[in-house]
């Protein structure tokens, strides 16, 4: 991530909008925001699939089920941040991993320039990969701030997006378990 840029590029922003960058207060904005996006899109350049390791061979073929992962991301389009939170099943194939593996792969995938649709459809992807579960199921529920503090100005609405695969597609049944446990 080159700093220097985006440092030169907030200025540019700023002057753009009439803020007087002489101002004491003002001075060290451009480095406070490229500091900012360095932390929140260090997913931009890490392999998710490092933090998602097999522990465990264990004969487990029950839905696992992690609720409520809170997000925090940047949409591709204004580069303003979408809130929201994350459910993410599987059902093993005698391959686990550790719970928090799991948030670390929704962590690290929302740390980039993303869009929703993209982040759940990478979460699955992931996981099937490393994993190779039966299934995987991943729910995403979130706010945009690009829809909520511009444009249509709708505070409050909250987009879902699912991405299934595998035993979830294939099996109703399944697919409506876990969809009960998330929504209950």
């Amino acid at each position: 991530m080159d700093k220097q840029k985006i440092e030169k590029g907030v200025r540019l922003i700023l002057e753009g909008v009439g803020a007087d960058l002489k101002r004491k207060d003002m001075q060290l904005t451009p480095k406070r925001v490229a500091e900012m996006y360095e932390e929140i899109l260090a997913g931009q350049f890490k392999n998710a699939e490092r933090d998602l390791d097999v522990i465990l061979e264990q004969a487990h073929d029950e839905i696992i089920l992690l609720r409520d992962i809170p997000l925090y991301s940047l949409c591709e389009h204004h580069m303003l941040p979408f809130i929201g939170k994350a459910h993410v099943a599987y059902i093993p194939d005698n391959r686990i991993t550790g719970l928090s593996k799991i948030a670390r792969v929704v962590e690290t995938l929302s740390r980039r320039l993303q869009v929703q649709e993209r982040l759940a459809t990478q979460i699955a992807d992931v996981i099937m990969k490393r994993l190779r579960p039966k299934g995987v199921m991943v729910v995403i529920e979130a706010e945009h701030l690009c829809m909520s503090m511009r444009g249509v100005k709708k505070a409050g609405a909250v987009t879902t997006t699912s991405v299934v695969r595998g035993v979830f597609r294939k099996n109703q049944k399944t697919r409506q378990e876990a969809l009960s446990l998330i929504f209950r």
